[in-house]
């Protein structure tokens, strides 16, 4: 039996369903063994949600970034890795986030940052994650990682790896 073209059928949407489940079980148990040793990631996130959903599946302490610049932005007391996402302007002007900007521009969080994440879209070709190369170049961080909108479960591996090694290397423990 086949479904109409743009309509889905109750496999699919049994399929879909399945899908969220086991992504929402996988970020409870990711969510599950941070301590108060893991890393610290400060990120920001749109409304689109797609960097919130990656995050929320490392094993780090997170903090999240305010969605308005006129709301307040934290002050960070300790070493903490940023993730960012790049947004997309054709001329490569105002590809950080304005809150990103702003937190940054505190002088204490810069102190503080250790290195930088990446989120984008390869659609921006070059310009695919340079909001990362922009925070690093500026502030003399590495680039840890990049990875295409919500990540794909290989690319959260790889961060929660790269991140733990990274701590450690770094001595960035509290």
């Amino acid at each position: 039996m086949s479904t109409a073209p743009g309509t889905t059928s109750a496999t699919d949407e049994n399929a879909q369903i399945r899908q969220i489940i086991l992504d929402a079980r996988d970020a409870t148990v990711s969510r599950a063994t941070v301590s108060d040793d893991s890393p610290l990631v400060v990120y920001f996130s749109s409304i689109s949600g797609n960097t919130h959903k990656f995050v929320q599946k490392l094993r780090a302490r997170l903090v999240r970034l305010p969605l308005h610049t006129k709301e307040e932005s934290p002050t960070v007391t300790e070493p903490f890795v940023l993730i960012v996402p790049t947004y997309g302007k054709p001329d490569g002007a105002g590809n950080v986030p304005p809150q990103v900007v702003k937190f940054l521009n505190n002088p204490e969080n810069r102190a503080q940052l250790r290195g930088v994440i990446g989120a984008g879209n390869t659609n921006f070709g070059p310009l695919f994650g340079i909001a990362a190369d922009i925070v690093s170049r500026k502030c003399d961080v590495p680039v840890l990682f990049k990875f295409e909108l919500m990540g794909t479960p290989a690319d959260v591996e790889k961060v929660n790896e790269g991140l733990e090694e990274f701590w450690t290397q770094n001595s960035l423990q509290r």
